[in-house]
Order: C-alpha cells, then sequence, then structure tokens
C-alpha cells in the first residue's frame, strides 16, 4: 500500500440543479487565479462536467466512478493526477447520498467516505431561509461519517447571507464559507443528456471569468484551502502498467463525439498506443491506423453532417470490412450502424458498417449502472469476461447486438447487448477501461495483429 497527502475537497448539494458545477468552475478558475494548480474530478460516469472543468483548469478533468472502477483503482487514480498539484477539486453527482436504488452505494457520499475526503453542502438558498439550516444539518447527520466540514450558499444576497449566517452557523455547528449571488447569463444550458458541452458555449471563457471574479469576493478561499488541508492522508494500492505493443489508433474527436474518460485514454497510451485524433464531422477519411475508437457524444444533433461526409463513412466502413480492430460506444455504435432516423422523420444514411437503424425515443432506455459479461470470446476477453459499465441515451436500434449480457446493478432486469467478435467491439454501453484493464491490454493487441497480418 502506498500513502500520499492530498489536500481536497468535494462540492456536494441536496440535489441536482443546485449549482454545483457553476461553483466548482468558479472556484476552480479563482484558485488558478491565486496560482494554484488545480486536479478537478467528476464524481459518478457524467462525462459532460468534466468538460467543463477542463476549459477551466486547462487540464483533462477525471471521472472517479466508484462502481466502474472499484474503489481501489478510484484511489489511486485520484493519487496519480493529483499526485503534482497543490489541491484538488472534486464535484459531486446529483444529490449526496443519491446512490444506487434505495441506497447511498456508489454516491457522492460513498466516493467522500472512500477518499475520506471533506466535503462543502452547496445550499441554493431562493426562496428560504432558516430552512436552510435544517437541510445542512440534516445532510451532516444524516450519516455520523458524511465528513461535511462547510457549506455554500448559491442564489441569496449579500444581505440575506450577512443576516443569516450567524444562526445558522450556530444551529449546524456547520461554518459557511461565503455565498454566490444570482448571476444573470451566468448558467450553463441543458439538454437531453444533461448540461450542453463546454464547446458550444462560446463565451464559456467570459462566463467562468464573471463566476470567478465574484467567487473571489463572496467565498472564503483561505477557509476552503484550510478545509482541503484538513484532509487525511489518502491510502491506495500502486498499478503497474507495462507496454504491450506499439500501434497507432484513430479516435474520433469533435462536437458530435466527444464522450471520453481520460484516464481510460491514459492507459490505451501506457499500453503502447498513439492516439490519433480525427473528424468523422469534416474529415475525409481516417487517418493512418492500426485501429478505431468512436466514442459516444451527440451525433443526432449532427446528422445531416455526418451523413453528407460520405467518403469518411466509407472509409470507416472499408476500415472494419477488412477487419481493423474497432471499439464503439453509444454514439459510436449509432453512427456505423445504416441509418439513423431523426425525431422529426427524416432518415440519414451513416457508416452502414452494422446493419441496423438508430432513432431518437421521447424517454431514457436501460438508463443505469450495469455489469456486462462476454457470451463468447471476442476482442476484449474471453467468454465469461466482465466490466462494469452504464447506459444513458435517448436513442435506441434495432439491432443493438447479442454478444454480451447486460445486467442491472440492482439485479432487477437483463438484455442482450453489443456486437462483438475477435476484430471488434460496438454497442451501447458506456464502459471505463480502466475498471478492467485486460480490455485495454487486449485491444492494444488486437491492434498489432492486425498490424501484423498485414505485413
Amino acid at each position: 500500500m502506498a500513502e500520499m497527502f492530498v489536500p481536497r475537497f468535494m462540492i456536494a448539494a441536496p440535489n441536482s440543479g443546485s449549482g454545483k458545477t457553476t461553483i466548482v468552475c468558479a472556484l476552480l478558475k479563482a484558485l488558478l487565479d491565486q496560482s494554484y494548480k488545480v486536479a478537478a474530478f467528476k464524481s459518478g460516469p457524467d462525462y459532460i462536467d468534466p468538460m467543463f472543468h477542463s476549459r477551466v483548469i486547462g487540464a483533462k478533468s477525471r471521472n472517479l466512478d466508484l462502481f466502474m472502477l472499484g474503489s481501489e483503482t478510484t484511489k489511486y487514480l485520484l493519487a496519480k493526477n493529483a499526485s503534482d498539484c497543490d489541491i484538488a477539486v472534486l464535484e459531486g453527482a446529483m444529490g449526496f447520498y443519491d446512490g444506487m436504488g434505495k441506497t447511498e452505494q456508489y454516491s457522492a457520499y460513498d466516493l467522500a467516505r472512500t477518499t475520506k475526503t471533506p466535503v462543502i453542502l452547496v445550499v441554493n438558498g431562493k426562496g428560504a431561509a432558516l430552512s436552510l439550516a435544517a437541510v445542512i444539518k440534516g445532510f451532516k447527520t444524516f450519516r455520523p461519517d458524511a465528513n461535511v466540514k462547510g457549506a455554500i450558499l448559491n442564489n441569496v444576497t449579500a444581505m440575506s447571507y450577512k443576516f443569516y449566517k450567524e444562526v445558522i452557523e450556530l444551529e449546524t455547528g456547520i461554518k459557511l464559507v461565503g455565498y454566490l449571488p444570482h448571476m444573470e447569463n451566468c448558467n450553463f444550458e441543458s439538454r437531453h443528456l444533461g448540461l450542453i458541452t463546454a464547446e458550444e458555449i462560446g463565451d464559456l471563457q467570459e462566463i467562468i471569468g464573471k463566476l470567478a471574479e465574484q467567487a473571489a469576493k463572496t467565498i472564503d478561499i483561505d477557509a476552503l484551502l484550510g478545509i482541503a488541508n484538513s484532509a487525511e492522508k489518502l491510502v491506495y494500492e500502486e498499478q503497474t502498467i507495462t507496454s504491450v505493443a506499439k500501434v497507432k489508433i484513430a479516435i474520433a474527436q469533435d462536437k458530435a463525439f466527444c464522450f471520453y474518460y481520460q484516464d481510460a485514454l491514459d492507459l490505451l497510451q501506457e499500453f503502447g498506443a498513439e492516439l490519433i485524433p480525427f473528424s468523422p464531422l469534416v474529415d475525409k477519411e481516417l487517418p493512418e491506423c492500426d485501429g478505431i475508437i468512436l466514442g459516444g457524444g451527440y451525433p443526432e444533433l449532427y446528422a445531416k453532417q455526418l451523413s453528407d461526409n460520405i467518403s469518411m463513412r466509407a472509409s470507416i466502413k472499408t476500415a472494419l470490412k477488412i477487419g481493423k480492430p474497432c471499439f464503439a460506444e453509444c454514439g459510436g455504435f449509432m453512427y456505423l450502424l445504416e441509418h439513423f432516423k431523426a425525431a422529426e422523420g427524416e432518415v440519414y444514411e451513416w457508416a452502414g458498417a452494422i446493419s441496423g437503424e438508430t432513432f431518437m425515443t421521447p424517454k431514457l432506455n436501460r438508463f443505469g449502472y450495469i455489469t456486462l459479461t462476454a457470451e463468447h470470446d471476442n476482442i476484449f476477453c474471453e467468454a465469461g469476461g466482465q466490466i462494469n459499465g452504464h447506459e444513458f441515451h435517448y436513442s435506441d436500434s434495432n439491432n443493438n447486438g447479442h454478444d454480451f449480457l447486460a445486467v442491472k446493478a440492482s439485479g432487477i432486469s437483463e438484455w442482450a447487448c453489443s456486437h462483438a467478435d475477435k476484430n471488434l467491439y460496438v454497442g451501447y454501453p458506456h464502459i471505463h477501461l480502466c475498471g478492467n484493464v485486460e480490455f485495454a491490454r487486449n485491444f492494444i493487441r488486437a491492434c498489432d495483429r492486425f498490424v501484423k497480418n498485414r505485413e
């Protein structure tokens, strides 16, 4: 076992919509403005909030997901990515105690407990007064090891904060470390999968600059640093990764395909991959490569542009036809199908490397954490091999595959999913390769075999 002192705190909240991401981005920028080197993390599987973190700090934010990674890998990745930073800021997901089903398992609370991270509770103060004390006290005492060390009030005036601060602290035993007032034109808009992506907000840096300027005035940064420095040492298991083979992997990275876990990409590089970005939206063909990765994202928003790029569609279809290894999930899987049917009824031709059609629906489909088990040997693993993942999509298809069995983490349902053979894995589930590093290692091996067979 190894141990490391990592100054850190988590921003959590009673529920979604409390302003966690806004306040995290404000604090990240305020800390940067004071010359601190900051590491940013997001609790759970969400791809979008880390994009905002990354745009603020100029380095990749990371996901810490206890279900997909397990506790030891989670602690290792926190230590690894914060090792050269002055402070780590973690953002919780949903409500602080909201975990799997009726439990707090895999919640932000569970992550804070596992990593022994002090918690700052963000409470939306709009339309409330002394009731805020009841909320804060309730979250502090709901579990004895909650480790709530401070609170920030959101959407309150300077006058209200000053008037209620003393009584809230007296009633709760929790220090209020500041507030943010309502700030016009500084909110992040949402769509069907959550916030719109950071890339789509043209004046994002201006917005974050305003938020950070306000945070520097009304949030006690020194108090936050004191809480961060009160954290216990992080105890974790070291992991050793050695190179498997030198291969080139083309990875789709644009507005349509942008959902990736940075630690999973780092793992592929540690195993020997050179990742070559390309855009199915604008590039004419695949770059020279030994394998392909098509991540999730919002291909449905760019359906016509993807369809109109005929040469790229042909390039990808040909690559899969000759056996070039491919890993595609959710949006990437959708793009590989023959057609996409938009909600309005228009039908667009897509890559056609997999038979079938994908289409939008009015609801989330098969939403939540799952365990995937291989039905037979494939590019990632032998029959029976497992990895944890999640599904989160409003689209569906008429050919979801049957080469893996997905079982809900709750155990209440299961279904067949994904297309997998010796050369490819494509399907709706999102996975984090750090959750089973053998999947990543075997993908590199498949790319290497493709190179050697071609030679």
